[in-house]
């Protein structure tokens, strides 16, 4: 089994360390109490809570089902009644709802309905505040106005809406109808929400006409009506005013407004319905950068223990704190947004440009709402720190208990810049996935944090990395697994009734074990450093490297604004050809000292099996919308294969950044066959 996180990290440069006190100041401390009365055990350290929870999985997840108060009408069986993977049974015979439990207390006598559960802002309209009371009552009329238009139980309700109160309102009340909920953001293009929602074929589709970006209005009225005649067995659309675009749009089934499907005679009590701890809940898709994006299907019982344990034990969330994390309504982090909501911390909703009118805006905000815990990219981290930014002279950021990070590795000069800039903040590095809709590797009030590493493998989850063999490795690289199963694992693909779609996506390499598709180092105490995708990795001459390590030395050079790096085989067995992809700085050129100097770098920081044949100037580094580079697009494109193979349309971030790859492809494909 992994080595698990340990306290001790000599060789190191530790930024933050735990404090003292944890077991009393801290949620994760109250946890590990309830756990040791509860089995007799004592938990000194992280690392010791860890093992248990690996090691008696069934045990641990009990635990987090009674620690937080899930309650079940029906009685409940063995916590893990199978463990096999995939196919892993939890709680049977339990019936939940996971609207119920992010909107109802379990204890009456301490009830949080004046607290803020939701605090939108926008550059479409003006900041919109809902109380838990408030967030109830609208959750209460929506659903009548679904059931009223024929939604029950399994029916799919999908949304093309922006990160708005009236979105998670929607979401929880399909939730509480035992419904399923899909959701896309409305700056995708007519044929990445097709691709995405004509899969699974929903009844009622919510929707704006339009919406502001930074200044610019954009109106999608002509988009919406392309989309929905392209759904089969649509029956209704609603439409979300916004701002300006407030009009109802002309479609092809009935439209009706948002007042339409909120009006109900007298009041309305809410209700809830009961399903299985599988029963579908949400359905995330993949990016979709190759073929039509997989529709990965989450349940009510995994998202709701599995984010009860992530918001409480690992985020320190609890009652009166309050997070922001920029994401659209298509990430799987807006899920996770949302779940603030189970342990009652208020969700602040970013919705528009993050870096309009300018790149303080999420420091300020953080100011404004008093957050306690703040989402970030990497790349504004990043991008901050080469600007000389000083967000905690310029804002009261003194509530801030929490940065945290995730979507793309964290150089360690971000970690020291977190560290100089709110020193006592604890940085929170992760990695996970749509597919688990949480994290598999991040850090807690627990571990100690490290200069360039995630702290470790979260609670529950039994990662590590495997060589070809299915050996485990320990400081050095390998397949980032999971050989334990998680409640959270997705139930299904939609429409793989045979389930052998989801079996080639994570078990058709190692029998049992969830293959994650990253490429990870496991350090001897457990920390851990994702060196990037596995399918992107660099071999040459038996050295692989993963691409994060190269953006590492790259990007830190002063001249270097952005990066790409990708290896193109050689079908005869040699070395192949690495490519490296350079945006400059402001002022900056890439010309032959530039050049030179990277090579230096690499050589130096890397391998000298590293050096790359040569170093392009790009304009724009292609990007998905959840800000990951697509390393394997720009690869295949390179190889001769055409754009519309290689990447999916709309799901790139920056529909022009590919321009230059394939001006590059088009050149070689020429010169190859001159």
């Amino acid at each position: 089994m992994t080595a698990a996180p340990e306290a001790a990290r000599l060789e190191r440069e530790v930024v933050w360390t735990p404090p003292s006190d944890w077991r009393t100041t801290t949620r994760i401390g109250a946890f590990a109490r309830d756990a040791e009365a509860a089995t007799g055990r004592h938990f000194d350290d992280y690392a010791s809570l860890w093992r248990w929870s690996v090691e008696r999985p069934s045990e641990f997840w009990g635990r987090v089902w009674s620690h937080f108060g899930v309650a079940s009408p029906t009685p409940v069986g063995d916590v893990l009644a199978e463990a096999r993977m995939p196919g892993a049974r939890w709680f049977a015979g339990a019936g939940v709802n996971y609207a119920r439990h992010l909107l109802e207390d379990a204890d009456p006598e301490r009830r949080h309905d004046h607290l803020v559960a939701l605090r939108g802002h926008s550059q479409t309209r003006g900041p919109v505040t809902l109380t838990f009371a408030e967030l109830r009552a609208q959750v209460a009329r929506v659903r009548a106005g679904l059931e009223r238009l024929g939604v029950g139980p399994g029916d799919r309700v999908a949304a093309v809406l922006p990160n708005i109160p009236e979105t998670v309102v929607a979401y929880l009340a399909t939730a509480s109808l035992g419904a399923v909920w899909a959701s896309c953001a409305p700056e995708f293009g007519v044929q990445s929400v097709v691709d995405r929602l004509a899969q699974i074929e929903p009844a009622v589709l919510l929707a704006v006409s339009g919406y502001v970006y930074g200044e610019k209005p954009v109106d999608k009225r002509d988009d919406l009506a392309r989309i929905v005649a392209q759904l089969p067995g649509l029956r209704h659309v609603v439409h979300v005013p916004y701002g300006a675009f407030d009009a109802l749009p002309q479609v092809a089934v009935e439209a009706l407004g948002w007042s339409e499907l909120t009006e109900a005679q007298g009041s309305v009590e809410p209700a809830y319905a009961d399903v299985a701890f599988d029963h579908p809940l949400c359905i995330l898709f993949s990016s979709g950068t190759t073929g039509l994006p997989k529709a990965i299907v989450h349940g009510h019982g995994g998202i709701l223990l599995e984010h009860l344990k992530n918001h409480a034990l690992s985020w320190d969330l609890g009652p009166g704190d309050r997070m922001l994390w920029f994401s659209t309504t298509a990430w799987m982090m807006w899920n996770a947004l949302v779940s603030c909501l189970l342990v009652r911390a208020g969700a602040v909703l970013l919705d528009g440009n993050p870096l309009h009118p300018d790149a303080d805006l999420q420091w300020r905000l953080a100011a404004e709402d008093e957050v306690t815990h703040l989402g970030v990219s990497p790349g504004f981290i990043m991008a901050a720190r080469a600007a000389g930014a000083e967000p905690a002279r310029r804002h009261d950021l003194s509530r801030v208990r929490q940065i945290g990070a995730a979507g793309s590795p964290l150089p360690a000069e971000g970690y020291r810049w977190i560290a100089e800039q709110l020193p006592g903040v604890l940085l929170n590095v992760g990695s996970g996935g749509t597919d688990l809709c949480s994290g598999i590797v991040q850090g807690s009030p627990l571990q100690p944090v490290v200069a360039g590493e995630i702290s470790g493998s979260c609670l529950g989850v039994d990662a590590c990395a495997y060589d070809d063999e299915g050996r485990e490795v320990v400081g050095g690289l390998g397949e980032l697994v999971i050989r334990q199963p998680l409640p959270s694992m997705p139930v299904g693909f939609w429409g793989d009734t045979d389930g052998s779609r989801y079996r080639a996506a994570y078990f058709e390499e190692f029998d049992g074990v969830w293959r994650h598709g990253d490429w990870v180092r496991f350090s001897e105490s457990g920390t851990c450093v994702v060196a990037g995708r596995s399918d992107a990795t660099l071999n040459r001459g038996g050295v692989r490297l993963g691409t994060a390590e190269f953006y590492r030395v790259v990007e830190e050079l002063p001249e270097v604004l952005d990066s790409l790096v990708v290896h193109l085989e050689d079908a005869a067995g040699g070395m192949g050809e690495l490519l490296m992809f350079v945006v400059p700085a402001a002022g900056a050129a890439v010309d032959d000292a530039l050049r030179r100097r990277i090579v230096a770098e690499i050589r130096g920081a890397l391998s000298p099996r590293h050096v790359p044949a040569e170093v392009v100037a790009v304009s724009a580094i292609p990007r998905n919308r959840t800000g990951k580079k697509l390393e394997l697009p720009v690869k295949r494109l390179l190889q001769g294969r055409a754009l519309t193979e290689v990447v999916s349309s709309g799901s790139l971030a920056d529909e022009t950044a590919l321009d230059d790859f394939v001006a590059l492809a088009a050149s070689r494909a020429a010169t190859v066959t001159s």
